[in-house]
């Protein structure tokens, strides 16, 4: 089989942005119906408790991740087969489409059951784009970067989902503040679903001029050995252990006000901390990955959050103060970050150039459709179950266990580390 590595010339700041905005973007609009749980529950989902109407908005947030594996399964080989541009173009374009088409469903008083239907229709399309997404913007990055850059290129992917995190919990703080909490049930939500869709035109603009990374001529796909496999087995234990953990974090906005009672704007503000932190720790977790290797920097962080995560709860639980809110986010937030750009940057460095767009793609899809997906529900569950609020706490750390076991099964990646 030939295939062909483009040698891209240093990407200038401008080019670099297009990727990672665009990222931003689509996981702004994907984690907006997240954040904004409790307020769509009562709009398409009405007649029920409050606990039964949050539990079917998040069964629906939850409904997006069952298309992710076919958007990587889809999107991401066609990333290797006819590059990675067109890919991203492509997962793009249809994402603002169906972040539209949320924004602007009738609610279930106007049109009826006709209204669950279309969001449940317009997640699945959203769904469909974000698994794409990730495969060719992460194999772009590490592609278009120094070999000696590569963490902290990579890094890039994951601070701008932390960056959508600050973004979609700004606006939900402000718009909690500006409007009643009746306004902000009604149309409150769509404004920011359609802030973030507004820029998809311009998007699309620039990432027709990033350059592309990697082409194949036709030839037989390559086959994975035995010894490949079970690291492929290893990289998706360790991916749904990072998503449990990040899809725990971003549950916070909904667990400080249907758990502890906080009032939404006080709850959107954990929601930024943990933004902040994310978009700043990232790219450190990546530079340091590529100065002291990607098993250091990731089982080091990882076996931090599993220690305080509980702590962290118990604090937040038992306080029930902003300032515990927010500081046992930022705690978290912190080493999730330093650890999670290493670990995507290793499962990249490990997948051949001619099936790496789809073979991130595919792990990172599969890993959050099954743990992701379910994990805002699982949560939310639990505490319901168990009268618990630590429940979230254990949910996460025990996922950790899994991921920290595969991370120590696992050769280092690193070109500092192994001499390429």
């Amino acid at each position: 089989m030939e295939k062909q590595q483009i040698t891209v010339t240093r990407l200038s700041v401008r080019q670099i942005g297009a990727v990672v905005a665009g990222n931003a973007l689509e996981f702004y609009d994907f984690l907006t119906f997240g954040f904004f749980a409790v307020q769509i529950g009562v709009v398409f989902f009405p007649g029920h408790t409050a606990t039964g109407s949050l539990l079917l908005s998040l069964a629906t947030f939850g409904v997006g991740f069952l298309t992710r594996p076919l958007g990587g399964l889809l999107i991401g080989p066609l990333g290797d087969r006819i590059g990675r541009k067109p890919a991203m173009l492509f997962s793009f374009g249809l994402m603002g489409f169906s972040i539209v088409g949320l924004a602007l469903t009738p609610s279930y008083a106007s049109i009826g059951i006709a209204a669950p239907v279309l969001v449940v229709i317009f997640r699945l399309l959203q769904g469909f784009a974000l698994g794409g997404e990730v495969g060719p913007t992460t194999s772009f990055l590490m592609e278009a970067a120094p070999a000696h850059r590569r963490g902290f290129y990579v890094s890039l992917q994951l601070a701008t989902q932390q960056l959508a995190t600050l973004a979609s919990g700004l606006v939900g703080f402000a718009l909690s503040l500006a409007l009643t909490p009746e306004n902000l049930t009604a149309w409150g939500w769509r404004v920011a679903m359609l802030l973030g869709a507004s820029v998809v035109p311009f998007a699309l603009v620039i990432r027709r001029s990033l350059p592309e990374t990697f082409s194949r001529t036709a030839g037989e796909r390559p086959k994975l050995t035995s010894a490949q496999w079970r690291l492929s087995l290893l990289m998706t234990a360790m991916a749904a252990s990072i998503t449990i953990a990040t899809y725990t974090l971003n549950y916070l906005n909904v667990y400080a006000t249907h758990t502890l009672g906080f009032k939404p704007a006080l709850a959107f503000g954990g929601i930024a901390v943990a933004g902040i932190c994310g978009t700043i720790f990232n790219p450190i977790g990546g530079w340091l990955s590529d100065r002291l290797g990607r098993k250091p920097v990731m089982i080091t962080a990882f076996l931090l959050l599993w220690a305080v995560g509980l702590p962290c709860f118990i604090v937040m639980s038992h306080l029930r103060t902003p300032l515990a809110l927010y500081g046992g986010a930022a705690v978290m937030a912190t080493l999730l970050a330093l650890g999670a750009s290493a670990t995507i940057t290793f499962l990249a460095e490990n997948l051949p150039p001619e099936i790496r767009s789809g073979g991130v793609g595919i792990i990172y899809a599969v890993a959050i459709t099954v743990f992701g997906g379910s994990a805002s529900f699982v949560a939310a569950w639990l505490t319901e179950v168990t009268g618990s609020p630590l429940a979230p706490a254990w949910y996460m750390c025990a996922a950790l266990m899994v991921g920290l076991a595969a991370m120590l099964s696992v050769r280092e990646s690193a070109p500092i580390k192994t001499g390429g």
